[in-house]
């Protein structure tokens, strides 16, 4: 059976026409923050402790907006006769959001869990250049983080939170075995 000429442009209208009869909704936005997804991608956060400066972020980044600065710093041995070690010390860490394009590679790729996604999103400024924001800023987006989803009730313990709290009951019973011999 043939299409009705015109049956197209009557549907389009009748679309035209509910969607014209329905309340708008504004967000008055400034005034009234909105109600954000729980795990939103704002800005990238930097977790400065867990960061080794392997550069493996700033090598992956397709726009080369990751700005890294460090120094080679020798750590005296760890045990007497032991050699003496080199670390990286960070000493600048900077993102130019001007230039990100929010793909989240440089989170994806970071093997010590030093970068995350902050639902901040206010930081607009008058000034591109301002759009650098370095390691202090990034720093102060990481405490927006929220907490990573549950686990599973039925998973078991990953085996390395399972060997530290052994760790530590181990020295909460040997520091509590002394107590009680002198009382």
């Amino acid at each position: 059976m043939a299409p009705i000429p015109g049956s197209g442009l009557a549907k389009g209208l009748a679309v035209t026409l509910r969607t014209m009869t329905r309340k708008s909704v504004t967000e008055q936005y400034p005034d009234a923050q909105p109600e954000l997804p729980p795990r939103t991608r704002g800005v990238i956060g930097l977790f400065e402790e867990n960061c080794t400066v392997c550069m493996l972020c700033a090598r992956e980044c397709p726009d080369w907006c990751i700005y890294i600065d460090s120094h080679k710093e020798t750590v005296p041995p760890a045990a007497p006769g032991g050699r003496e070690r080199s670390r990286n010390v960070l000493d600048r860490f900077a993102i130019d959001f001007s230039l990100c394009m929010y793909c989240g590679i440089c989170i994806e790729v970071c093997p010590f869990d030093a970068l995350f996604w902050s639902p901040e999103f206010e930081y607009a400024e008058t000034d591109i250049h301002d759009l650098t924001h370095e390691r202090d800023k990034l720093r102060e987006w990481m405490w927006t983080v929220p907490a990573p989803p549950a686990l599973d009730p039925a998973a078991e313990e990953p085996k390395e939170i399972a060997a530290a709290r052994k760790t530590a009951e181990k020295l909460a019973a040997a520091q509590a075995e002394p107590g009680e011999e002198q009382s």
